[in-house]
This record gives structure tokens, C-alpha cells and sequence, in this order.
């Protein structure tokens, strides 16, 4: 055996142990003799460098030190999951889904760890990115961070497909959590708070060796790809962790929503015995064809729900109320509380939301409160314990000024909140609508975060998101931790800003009620800046899916002659206000006014292109059928109540090749 053969031949069954000790929990060979082979390999590859290999296991010990993570996009979308916290969310989502799709549904039920999420990307078998979730579109790429943690395969077993992405879930185990704070302690260092948070924060170590010393793992959920070669979400599990990853035995097919409410119950009591944290269950459709007929909203997939189990509840006292005024001005009350421990964290606010929520729980100063985290994440009040009140005790009055700038407030009828009109003069909402201006969604501006924004109005230099363009580096030096360097990335990223293509331009002026969404919208629909300006209201709610709300606000947005101003001032420093020649290539009012309904597989595009197609020909993509579909793109599979429902409605069905002519 020559030597490339031998070093290889220590890589191979080094790789097996980590499997089996890593993954299958099944150690073939003691950590002594284990360590001798990995020091055979590491002498070894020093002695003959041109054998070198990233993905050998001598790599995993870390020492690549990484100071600015690069963000890169994902190729596939991070979506978030819809939640559900009891069996009628659960029936409600069902009753949804069996509208449409046919045929018999499976699902796939699913712990919902409870650590930080990544998406892992293999290559011909090796891995060759590991980014985190981020905002679900772009991530930070902690690939050398991601090797050190051994159940992550470098390199798969079988018969992967060449290409494919996997989301998993990056968790501290209990016992490595607990051994950690017993070191920290006896070195005199604060303990941390819980595992999710430190797993997370170890993902963004800069030196990965340290990342090596913590005892992560990496339990994964989900492929993501083409061509993959499976079916099913429970055939893609086996499939995974028949190439070699880590994919929790939890994992159960049921054939009924009762049989998935029996698969909650069942993990709600035995949780506590599993070595991870787990904060609910995830229910999938399982067959992948449904679930692409499902397809997805803005935020979520439609095919799947996450169950969470109910959240911890504490009670603490509550010291006073404060008020927060936000970008659009309305005004949310917050409740500063005694420190609290709550699901591993330590709480001192909660929002109480508004001021019918203060009136209807009579929630009071002094007052003893019932806190729980909603979804675990955000912490809110429940009630209050009347046994606890004090003598003295008088009801909350709710502010009637705005507290940053003394201006009256208003309250719309039909409105929960209360809103400072100041539009142009109060400064949490000049400071807010500049920090959404910049942010990740938006103009994505880099070497520019929230902080900055606030000391650039607080210091006079800006008084609107205009403004930022005509900074000069001389101007933001002074300001407090600004080096060179990052004067330069803020100026250099405002720069940049101004290639942001227009329907995040328009979602980055923070119209009220004007999301990612309903910015895409409008800006397909009209197509500049300055034709969604001169539309009347009556106009914008025959937009699809614009109502009257939205109409109104975006009417008083462009009724500001301030606003027109700033508007005015992007367009000459280079904004981009219009959709660009390039976008508008390909695109026509072929299908306008049509509603088309895709069901089923296809041969010639696949569905995500079909759909762009609609989109780009003026049409519109309805996920169910009715009176008003003006047609059937069908496949193969296509459901038999679907056709059934569109023969009784006398709706034309056509294949693809006829859509594809009638496009051309």
C-alpha cells in the first residue's frame, strides 16, 4: 500500500468511527485507540502535504479563524414555519389543505428542536458550504465552524444525489450544556443562560478551534434540491440518514390528524427524558407532489405546521409601565417586570400590546402578573393576581401625548393602537423608518446597522433616508466607534444601495401596511414609482389582493409633499423607482385579468417556472379552483375532485404545451 493509499485508507475508517460514535450513538473502538489513529493520520498528512484533503477528519480540530462572516444567498428559501397551539389549529390547517389537494393525506410528524437552524450543501458527496438561516433568504456562510462538529458528514455514503441542499437543526446537548457551565463556574466565569442560546452564539465564533472544544450536534429535517430521488418527506429522512447524517428516530408516518395529536400527546410527557430541547412537533405532508400542489405563502409552507407545546408561565411583579413609539407612530405599552427566569431566560419586559389589552386584563401597576412566552420567543401577560393587589391600588390611565415628542395622540376607529401624528417631527419614527429603509429586506445597506442610524439623526446629520445619500465620509469619522475602515464600508454600502431593484425600493419607504408582499405587488402591477403616485384609490384596490386599507395609506403616503420631495431626491442620487429594462425583458399582459390554477407533475418546466410565466404574462397563480379560474394548467396526477370540481364549473383544463403556446 503506497502512502496516498494508506493515508486514505486511516480517512475511511477514521470516518466510520465518527459515524458510528456520532451518529448511530455505537462506538466500534475506544477513545485511546481512536486518538492513536488520528495522530497516525495527522503525522502522516504533515509529512506529505500534497495529499491534503479539507474534508479530512484531522480537520475537524478547527483553527481557521474567520473576523467578518460573508452572507451569501440561499439557493432555496428558508421559510418559517406557521404555528399552531392547540388540536382546532390542527383541524383548522387540515380543513385548509383538504380544500386543495386530493386524495388521501399522510403526515410526517417531527420533533421541533430547539437550537439554531443551517443549511448544510453537499456537492458530488462532499460538503461545501454551511450557511445560517438568516433573514430566509441570505446567511452567514460558517462552513469552518460547521466542520468541527463531528456528526456533520464531510463526506456521504450511497447514493446521493449530485447536488442538494439540507436543513437541519445545530443543538447543545443537556449533559455538554451542563459540563461547559461546570467549567465556566470553576473558572469563575458567568455561567450560560441555556443551550439554544449558546449553540447559536457558537455558531459565530470567529476561531473555529474553540467551536471544536463545545460538544454541538446537527440533526437534520429536511432535503432540498432537485432531483432528489425520493417521494415522500419520511422516504427523505431514511434516505439521509442512509448517506450518513444524523436523523432523529423520532420521526413517525400517521395517517390521520388523530393519529398526529396521539404523537404529540405522547412527546409532551416524554420530552423531558430526551437529551435535547425540543419546544414542540412538526407536522408535514408527507408526499412531496402535495406538497408542491400546496405550495407556499409569503412566510410559511403550506404543508406544514408547527405544534407548540404549551409555554412555561411564571408570575413576578409588575414595577411600571412605559411607552415605545414606532416607525409608523403607533404607540405600544411595555411592562418592566422584577427579573424573572422564564424558559431559560431572564425576562424584565413584556409588551402589553394596547390599551383595550391593559383595560380588559385591568392590568395595573404593583400589580402581581402571570408571564408566559408566546411561542416561547415573546414574553406576554396573561392576568393578573387579584389575591396580590394592593389596598392602594388604581387603574392604569393610558397616555394621551406622545411620550418622545408631547403631540396628541390619535386613535382610529376600528384601530387597537393609538398613533402620534408627528409624522416628520417625532424621533423614534424618523430614526424607525430609517432603520427599515436599510434593512437586510430592503436596501440591505452594509456597514450601516440601527445604532449608527440613531446617532446620525440624534447628531443632526440626517432627518430622512434621502439624507443618507449625501454623507461624505468627513461626516460620519467623528462619529462614536467609527474607524476609517467602517466610514468607508458605510459609504462604500450606501453606494451600493443603489442598484436595489425597485419592489424593495418601494418596501424599503415603509408605507403603512405595505409588506414584501404587497410591495411586489404593486410594483409588478405599475411597474414605476411614479405611476403608483398618480393612482387614485379606486384604482389601487382593483389591484389584485390590495384592499381598501392599503389603498388609503398608500394615497396619504404620496399626498405628503415631503414625502414627494424625498421621493423626488432618491430618483436624482439613483434609486432605483422603476422596474429596470432588464426585468421588463420577457414580460407582457398576455394573461391579464386571468386566474390560473397549476395542478399536477409536468414534464417540459416545473412548477416554479410555470408559475413565474403567469406571473410575468400578467396573470395570476389561484391555489384553488372556482367560478373565477379562468383555466387548468394540468399534469400528470392531477387530483380527481380537482377535475371533477372544474368539469361541474365548466372550466377549461389545458396541458402545458398548450399554455406554452398560448404565451408565445
Amino acid at each position: 500500500m503506497n502512502i496516498e493509499q494508506q493515508i486514505q485508507s486511516l480517512r475511511d475508517e477514521l470516518n466510520q468511527h465518527n459515524y458510528n460514535y456520532y451518529v448511530l450513538d455505537n462506538a466500534t473502538i475506544s477513545d485511546f485507540d481512536f486518538d492513536i489513529k488520528l495522530k497516525e493520520l495527522q503525522e502522516l498528512e504533515a509529512k506529505h502535504p500534497e495529499f491534503f484533503d479539507a474534508n479530512s477528519p484531522t480537520q475537524r480540530v478547527g483553527g481557521e479563524v474567520t473576523k467578518n462572516f460573508e452572507t451569501i444567498p440561499h439557493e432555496y428559501r428558508m421559510y418559517s414555519l406557521e404555528n399552531s397551539y392547540s388540536k382546532e389549529d390542527l383541524l383548522d390547517w387540515e380543513t385548509r389543505i383538504k380544500k386543495l389537494i386530493d386524495g388521501d393525506i399522510q403526515y410526517t410528524c417531527e420533533l421541533k428542536y430547539d437550537g439554531a437552524s443551517i443549511s448544510l450543501t453537499y456537492e458530488n458527496g462532499v460538503l461545501v458550504k454551511a450557511v445560517t438561516r438568516g433573514d430566509g433568504f441570505q446567511g452567514d456562510n460558517v462552513t469552518p465552524n460547521i466542520k468541527t462538529i463531528k456528526s456533520v458528514p464531510l463526506k456521504l455514503k450511497g447514493d446521493y444525489p449530485e447536488k442538494f441542499d439540507i436543513r437541519g437543526e445545530i443543538v447543545l446537548p443537556f449533559e455538554g450544556f451542563i459540563k461547559m457551565n461546570e467549567e465556566r463556574i470553576e473558572i469563575g466565569e458567568e455561567p450560560y443562560r441555556n443551550p439554544r442560546n449558546t449553540a447559536s452564539g457558537s455558531l459565530k465564533l470567529q476561531d473555529s478551534a474553540e467551536v471544536a472544544k463545545r460538544p454541538l450536534e446537527c440533526l437534520l429535517y429536511n432535503l432540498t434540491g432537485s432531483n432528489l430521488g425520493v417521494n415522500s418527506q419520511f422516504d427523505s429522512l431514511e434516505k439521509a440518514r442512509e448517506w450518513g447524517f444524523k436523523v432523529p428516530h423520532a420521526a413517525k408516518l400517521t395517517n390521520s390528524i388523530d393519529e398526529v395529536l396521539e404523537f404529540i400527546d405522547y412527546w409532551n410527557i416524554h420530552r423531558h427524558e430526551l437529551p435535547y430541547e425540543t419546544d414542540g412537533v412538526v407536522v408535514k405532508v408527507n408526499n412531496l407532489q402535495q406538497q408542491e400542489e400546496l405550495g407556499y405563502t409569503a412566510k410559511a409552507p403550506r404543508w406544514a405546521m408547527a405544534y407548540k407545546f404549551k409555554a412555561e408561565r411564571v408570575s413576578t411583579k409588575l414595577n411600571s409601565i412605559t411607552y415605545q413609539v414606532g416607525r409608523t407612530g403607533a404607540i405600544t405599552p411595555v411592562a418592566n417586570l422584577e427579573p424573572v427566569e422564564l424558559a431559560g431566560t431572564t425576562v424584565k419586559r413584556a409588551s402589553l400590546h394596547n390599551a383595550d389589552q391593559i383595560e380588559k386584563l385591568d392590568i395595573r401597576v404593583n400589580d402581581e402578573v402571570y408571564v408566559e412566552k408566546g411561542g416561547e420567543i415573546i414574553p406576554k401577560i396573561l392576568g393578573v393576581d387579584l389575591t396580590k393587589r394592593p389596598l392602594n391600588s388604581k387603574p392604569t390611565e393610558y397616555i394621551t401625548q406622545c411620550p418622545e415628542c408631547e403631540t396628541e395622540l390619535v386613535r382610529q376607529e376600528g384601530e387597537a393602537q393609538h398613533y402620534c401624528p408627528n409624522y416628520n417631527g417625532c424621533n423614534p419614527q424618523i430614526i424607525g423608518r430609517i432603520q427599515h429603509f436599510i434593512s437586510r429586506k430592503a436596501m440591505d445597506i452594509e456597514g450601516l446597522g440601527g445604532e449608527t442610524v440613531a446617532l446620525l439623526v440624534n447628531e443632526g446629520l440626517i432627518s430622512n433616508y434621502a439624507d443618507l445619500y449625501e454623507l461624505t465620509k468627513e461626516q460620519v469619522i467623528p462619529l462614536e466607534r467609527m474607524a476609517e475602515k467602517s466610514a468607508d464600508n458605510l459609504i462604500q454600502g450606501i453606494e451600493q444601495s443603489k442598484s436595489i431593484p425597485f419592489e424593495r425600493v418601494l418596501y424599503a419607504l415603509g408605507i403603512r401596511y405595505v409588506g414584501e408582499t404587497v410591495a411586489k405587488k404593486l410594483a409588478k402591477h405599475y411597474k414605476s414609482i411614479a405611476a403608483i403616485a398618480e393612482a387614485s384609490e379606486e384604482a389601487l384596490v382593483n389591484v389584485d389582493e390590495i384592499g381598501v386599507k392599503i389603498a388609503e395609506s398608500v394615497r396619504a403616503f404620496f399626498s405628503s409633499e415631503e414625502n414627494i420631495l424625498i421621493i423626488n431626491r432618491l430618483k436624482a442620487f439613483g434609486v432605483q423607482l422603476e422596474i429596470s429594462a432588464e426585468q421588463l425583458i420577457g414580460q407582457t399582459d398576455i394573461l391579464k385579468g386571468q386566474s390560473i390554477v397549476i395542478s399536477g407533475v409536468f414534464e417540459s418546466v416545473s412548477r416554479d417556472e410555470l408559475k413565474k410565466l403567469i406571473e410575468d404574462n400578467g396573470g395570476k397563480v389561484s391555489s384553488s379552483i372556482s367560478s373565477k379560474t379562468s383555466y387548468i394548467v394540468a399534469g400528470d396526477n392531477m387530483g380527481p375532485s380537482k377535475r371533477k370540481k372544474a368539469e361541474d364549473l365548466k372550466i377549461v383544463v389545458i396541458d402545458e404545451y398548450e399554455f406554452l403556446q398560448k404565451i408565445k
